[in-house]
């Protein structure tokens, strides 16, 4: 599945080099050349990983790096840097501020490709194209169908990307305003509630077979797909 990537690279042509070969994957590609066009770019639309460079120009990637793990909207964005200081105390340095994984340059494009795709399958398996099965539920990403005690269910692109991101992040507790972000997308100006009508809709339709207990009511946080703890939890 196509990933939205924020390249941030000053050097033309390994910036070239880099979104050509990601555009040639199936990505789509934004770049920066430095700290304040990368922000301009993420407070625009946040990608689904960016690739950073350590050696920019005013601001340094690792710099920027920190900015972003401080900042709620930005902390959890994965993040691979990109650099040619590949010292043991620089790649700890990049991991510790919170770089998701450290590339030393030169590498080849097939490792940057099988990187970002390891990243992404970790941190942001939504964009991934990985089928998903969990508590009698079958998700296909790629031929966008959905199987539930076995019997095909037809959803609309809303309930299917929204039952995706949820069965990709099983346990955790979501707000409404995180699944707007993840689902619905970042700078979407809808309200709140729009998720409960979409939730509603999802368990209507797993009502029929007896899941609909999987996707469980946190009172005051948002929402959580549950396998272990359906049959206690209130929906």
């Amino acid at each position: 599945m196509a990933a939205n990537i924020l390249v941030v690279e000053d050097e033309p042509a390994i910036q070239a080099l880099i979104a050509t070969n990601l555009k040639r994957a199936g990505h789509d590609v934004m770049t920066a050349i430095d700290a304040e066009s990368a922000m301009k770019a993420l407070n625009q639309t946040l990608p689904d990983i960016i690739l950073l460079d350590w050696m920019l120009p005013g601001m340094s990637g690792i710099d920027l790096a920190r900015k972003l793990r401080s900042e709620e909207r930005t902390r959890t964005l994965p993040i691979i840097m990109l650099t040619a200081r590949g010292d043991e105390h620089d790649k700890i340095q990049g991991l510790e501020i919170g770089a998701d994984d450290y590339i030393t340059k030169p590498f080849s494009p097939r490792e940057l490709l099988a990187r970002i795709k390891a990243v992404l399958r970790r941190l942001a398996p939504q964009v991934t194209e990985d089928p998903v099965e969990i508590g009698g539920i079958y998700l296909n990403p790629l031929t966008h169908r959905v199987a539930v005690g076995g019997r095909q269910v037809d959803l609309g692109p809303t309930e299917f990307n929204l039952l995706h991101f949820l069965m990709t992040h099983t346990e955790r507790v979501h707000s409404r305003s995180q699944l707007l972000n993840q689902v619905w997308g970042d700078h979407v100006y809808i309200e709140e509630r729009t998720v409960d009508v979409h939730i509603r809709r999802l368990r209507a339709i797993l009502e029929a077979t007896g899941h609909d207990d999987l996707i469980q009511t946190v009172r005051g946080s948002g929402y959580r797909f549950s396998v272990s703890e359906a049959a206690a939890q209130p929906t």
